[in-house]
């Protein structure tokens, strides 16, 4: 191409002609497993907490206390590594978080003491959460134009899987004690060095960084059509965290954020003690892990509905039924007065409610320009790991105060009802570029 034929365009636009190639699907697999470990890691001692209270003598409070220390721990760590992948790279910024959580969570296998255990589990939490903050935002901006809402709703697929391979390693490993578990997910952090050798740092922020030949490398494996461009950015500094609540971002951060906890706290009041819900319906420990698994099968379903409907109609129709069918199953399950309709109930609430979660973390990542897009999308994670760390407590204190089944479900449930309400004044991002 010689200087006279030399195009200017906006660094997305490079995204509306690119297909969907090979490259692309090695890329997705990395980031699915990377989001299957944080799956994984933020359920796994939940299957089994039995073991863990009676190996440090804990009652459900302590227990509580143990399975929220990661998300504690994630909280200041997604408000830290949002900037951090907005200044250094999306790239590093995975390939290091998952090394060090790997590191951290192998020490914690071996903890003396349940202080020890909740210190290191905190310290996870700081290191994991910049995987967990990057992945989408990471995947949203290596993706086709056309192809975003499909592909990034199944790499949200990952989670059920995350939770199967927990209730597996419950079953499997949980005799042997919670350490082997622990070994298990320390195992995991080898995965930064797959992410490190398939997934390419974002052109999106090459290009903002005024790195115009390494952004065009990548355009070039990637597939894009107009990877010998110059391209233009909305702006080549990276963002400050309070320019989220500037201007015409100001709504949408709040909306964002009271979302996020909403929506979140229902998932997690009822996931982190739906063991404990189902033996108070006279499920033993087995069935109610059974039970478990089949609700995390019906998720993936879910996700496929989603994915294939949000390309159709929109994010913002889509999660918005699915959120109020979700609540519906809600309804029943917290009702339900036969094991049939309990089945049948918390079925439609993991189809539905996961079916959303998919698109949500799609939707919630194309809010923000390429400056904010790190920043943005780790306030909407800490706001999440806030409700992560709350619910369980939450929830275990309406269990020992002797609430009962359907009473706490209908609170958990109202939680569904308040992110549908919440959604309603978002705006669409469907077939949008990124800017």
């Amino acid at each position: 191409m010689t200087a006279t034929e030399t195009r200017t365009l906006p660094i997305g636009d490079a995204f509306d002609r690119m297909p969907f190639t090979r490259r692309h699907v090695l890329i997705a697999l990395a980031l699915f497993v990377a989001f299957v470990i944080e799956s994984w890691e933020q359920l796994a001692l939940i299957y089994v907490s039995a073991d863990l209270g009676t190996a440090f003598g804990l009652d459900e409070g302590g227990i509580g206390l143990v399975l929220s220390a990661v998300a504690f721990g994630m909280i200041p760590g997604a408000l830290i590594w949002g900037p951090v992948a907005d200044r250094i790279g999306r790239r590093p910024a995975c390939v290091w978080s998952l090394a060090a959580y790997g590191v951290i969570a192998l020490a914690s296998a071996f903890a003396p003491n349940v202080e020890t255990l909740v210190a290191l589990r905190v310290a996870s939490g700081l290191a994991l959460a910049g995987v967990y903050t990057v992945t989408f935002p990471y995947f949203l901006e290596l993706l086709p134009t056309r192809s975003r809402g499909r592909a990034a709703v199944y790499l949200s697929i990952g989670w059920p899987i995350g939770m199967l391979a927990a209730i597996g390693a419950s079953v499997w490993l949980g005799d042997l004690g919670w350490h082997v578990v622990v070994i298990a997910s320390a195992v995991a952090g080898l995965w930064a060095f797959a992410i490190r050798a398939w997934v390419p740092e974002s052109p999106y922020w090459l290009a903002a960084r005024g790195r115009q030949d390494e952004a065009r490398a990548v355009l070039r494996r990637l597939g894009s059509p107009d990877a010998d461009a110059v391209f233009t950015v909305a702006t080549e500094r990276a963002g400050h965290p309070l320019d989220l609540l500037r201007g015409r971002l100001r709504r949408i951060t709040v909306l964002m954020l009271l979302l996020n906890f909403a929506f979140n706290w229902g998932y997690w009041g009822l996931q982190t003690w739906l063991p404990t819900l189902l033996q108070e319906k006279g499920l033993s420990m087995d069935a109610s892990l059974g039970f478990a698994a089949l609700s995390a099968l019906m998720m993936i379903p879910g996700y496929v509905s989603a994915s294939l409907l949000t390309g159709r109609f929109g994010r913002k129709k889509v999660f918005l039924v699915y959120v109020v069918a979700a609540a519906l199953g809600g309804l029943g399950f917290a009702t339900a007065s036969t094991m049939t309709g309990l089945y049948v109930g918390n079925f439609v609430l993991s189809f539905f409610s996961l079916g959303a979660w998919g698109v949500w973390n799609t939707w919630n990542g194309e809010f923000y320009p390429t400056a904010l897009r790190g920043t943005g999308y780790s306030w909407a994670t800490a706001s999440q790991l806030v409700a992560t760390t709350v619910a369980p407590s939450a929830v275990g204190m309406l269990l020992a105060h002797a609430t009962g089944f359907t009473a706490t479900m209908l609170v958990i449930n109202a939680f569904m009802v308040v992110t549908a309400l919440l959604a309603v004044p978002l705006p669409e991002t469907e077939g949008r570029g990124l800017e």
